[in-house]
C-alpha cells in the first residue's frame, strides 16, 4: 500500500458522565477513574509517535471528551497543537448539557476547527429511551454556543429507526437539524449490540426492532430531505455542505494512516491495523512502564490490502477510483473484481463510469442494503 498523503490522529478518550443504553464503545464513568493520570499517560503515548508535521487531521472523539474538567481537556489539547503543527481540520465531539459559551471559546482557542454535537435525535422522548443525559432544547443552545465561540463548521449525529420511532419523528429531527443550519449531518441507523442495556432488553423481548421497511423510509428521506437544502450525501451515513466534507473521517474511507490514543483506540499505520488496550487500568500501567499498549496487531498486505482499500472506497459515494487504487495497491480493481461488479451493474446496485481516470460507485437503490454488497468485496 502507498500513500503520501497525511495522517490522522485519532484520540479516544474513554469517560462518559452515564454509559448510554445503546452504546457498545468502550468507556467508563467519568466519576470512577483519576482523569488527570488517564490524561498524562494519553499525552505520553502521543509523545512516542513523534509525527509532528505529518498529521494534518485530529479527531478526538469518545466517549465525550465534554465531560472531562476543562483544564484536562484543554491540556491534552494543548499537547495535540504543540506537537501537530499543520493541521488542516481539528474535531472535538461535544455532548449538548455539558458545554457552555465558554468552554466552546476554549476550544476555539486551542485551534479547534470542527465541532461534533452528539445530538442523536430532537425528540425528547427517544432521547430518554436512549438513555442520553440531554433534552432537544440542549442541541439547540449547544448549537447556538458554538456559533457565537466562532466555529464555521459544526456537525450534528443523528440516529434513526430507534424502537418506538416512527417516519414523522425522524422528519422532525431532520426538519430541526435544516433549521439550525449546520455543516454536516451525520445519520445512522440505529444498531442493537448485544452487550447493551438495549440489546439485554431486545433479548427479553422488551425492545421491537424497527422493521425493515420503516428503516429504509427514514434512510431515504435522509438523503432526499439534506441534500434537497445542499447537505449532499458523500459517504452511506454523512452529508456535508460543499466544501465540509469531514476530511478526517475520510482518512479511513480512503484507507490512509491514521494513529490512535487512549485505552481501545485503533489505528492503521506503517501497514498494521491494531487497538490499544480496552481497559483504563492496565493501559495506564503499561504507558507509564514505557510498554506498548497495543494488542490485535494484524499487517495487511497484497490482494487482502486491496480488498479491504476497496471496501472502504466503495463507502464513499465517489466509490473506488481506478487509477488511484492501482497506483496505491497494485492492482487492477476490474480484474480483481470484474465479474461482482458486472453482476451488479446488471442488478442496478453499481455503476461504472469513465469519469477521473475511471469509477466504480454504488448506485443510489444500493445505498440503503450496501453491507451486503460490500462483503462481496472483501475477499477474491
Amino acid at each position: 500500500m502507498k500513500s503520501n498523503r497525511g495522517i490522522g490522529l485519532y484520540v479516544h478518550v474513554p469517560f462518559c458522565v452515564r454509559k448510554c443504553r445503546y452504546c457498545s464503545f468502550y468507556s467508563e464513568p467519568v466519576g470512577s477513574v483519576d482523569t488527570g493520570g488517564m490524561v498524562s499517560a494519553m499525552k505520553a503515548e502521543l509523545g512516542r509517535y513523534e509525527l509532528g508535521e505529518k498529521v494534518d487531521t485530529v479527531y478526538v472523539g469518545g466517549g465525550s471528551p465534554s465531560c472531562l474538567p476543562p483544564a484536562e481537556l484543554f491540556g491534552l489539547l494543548d499537547e495535540i497543537t504543540n506537537r501537530c503543527t499543520d493541521l488542516k481540520e481539528f474535531s472535538v465531539e461535544v455532548n449538548p448539557g455539558q458545554v457552555d459559551g465558554e468552554f466552546l471559546c476554549g476550544l476555539r482557542e486551542r485551534r479547534v476547527s470542527r465541532l461534533s454535537i452528539g445530538g442523536q435525535s430532537f425528540v425528547d422522548e427517544e432521547l430518554v429511551f436512549l438513555g442520553r443525559e440531554h433534552t432537544a432544547d440542549d442541541i439547540l443552545r449547544t448549537f447556538e454556543f458554538g456559533r457565537k465561540a466562532g466555529f464555521s463548521n459544526i456537525s450534528i449525529d443523528l440516529i434513526f429507526a430507534i424502537p418506538g420511532s416512527t417516519v414523522d419523528f425522524f422528519r422532525y429531527s431532520l426538519e430541526s437539524v435544516i433549521a439550525l443550519g449546520c455543516e454536516h449531518v451525520s445519520a445512522y441507523s440505529f444498531s442493537i449490540e448485544p452487550a447493551t442495556a438495549i440489546g439485554r432488553a431486545c433479548e427479553h423481548g422488551e425492545v421491537v426492532k424497527v422493521d425493515e421497511e420503516t428503516d429504509r423510509a427514514m434512510y431515504e428521506m435522509a438523503i432526499d430531505e439534506l441534500e434537497g437544502v445542499g447537505i449532499v450525501q458523500y459517504e452511506i451515513s454523512n452529508f456535508a455542505s460543499e466544501g465540509f466534507e469531514c476530511r478526517h473521517n475520510l482518512k479511513y474511507w480512503s484507507n490512509d494512516p491514521y494513529v490512535g490514543i487512549g485505552p481501545g483506540a485503533a489505528s492503521y499505520f506503517r501497514g498494521e491495523r491494531y487497538n490499544n488496550i480496552a481497559d483504563i487500568g492496565k493501559y495506564c500501567e503499561l504507558i507509564e512502564n514505557g510498554k506498548s499498549a497495543k494488542v490485535d496487531g494484524h499487517r495487511c498486505q497484497g490482494v487482502e490490502a486491496a480488498c479491504e482499500t476497496a471496501v472502504l472506497n466503495l463507502r464513499k459515494r465517489t466509490g473506488i477510483c481506478l487509477t488511484e487504487f492501482a497506483e496505491r495497491t497494485g492492482y487492477d480493481a476490474m480484474e480483481l473484481f470484474g465479474e461482482t461488479v458486472e453482476r451488479y451493474v446488471r442488478e442496478g446496485l453499481m455503476e461504472v463510469s469513465d469519469e477521473d481516470g475511471g469509477r466504480i460507485c454504488l448506485s443510489r437503490k444500493a445505498l440503503a442494503i450496501a453491507d451486503g454488497i460490500l462483503c462481496d468485496f472483501s475477499s477474491v
